[in-house]
């Protein structure tokens, strides 16, 4: 086992070792709060890769490799999350972009207060 002490490389090896074997590759993560370090742990048991920090920087890079790896295990391709173009925006009879998107509004339905529908209480007997 080896640590690895740049990020980069980290996720870098991380990634191409799921790649190489994605059937027996495992990932590991633990926390260990009473020495507040962040340990991750990828393996296909050949090779094995750790990193270990206790800085709160990385959380951001790790939810970005749990994304990336988890896309990878669903068989997904990244997402795009660049914002539309204006041309998309542009309504056929005025030409000009709308300031925002038209998005279907929904219509509020009602439902009981009570949770249910109440019971009638049966009659007493004389």
């Amino acid at each position: 086992m080896v640590y690895i002490h740049s990020w980069q490389e980290f996720q870098d090896a991380a990634e191409a070792l799921y790649t190489n074997s994605p059937n027996n590759t495992r990932y590991v993560v633990k926390w260990r709060s009473s020495e507040g370090k962040l340990i991750l742990k990828i393996t296909d048991d050949t090779t094995c890769i750790k990193f270990k920090t206790n800085s709160s920087i990385f959380l951001n890079r790790f939810e970005s490799l749990n994304i990336s790896l988890m896309q990878k295990m669903q068989n997904q391709t990244p997402r795009d999350t660049a914002t539309p173009t204006a041309e998309a925006n542009v309504p056929a009879e005025t030409g000009r972009a709308s300031p925002l998107p038209q998005a279907p509004t929904a219509v509020p339905t009602q439902t009981a207060s009570s949770g249910g529908i109440k019971k009638k209480k049966p009659k007493k007997k004389k």
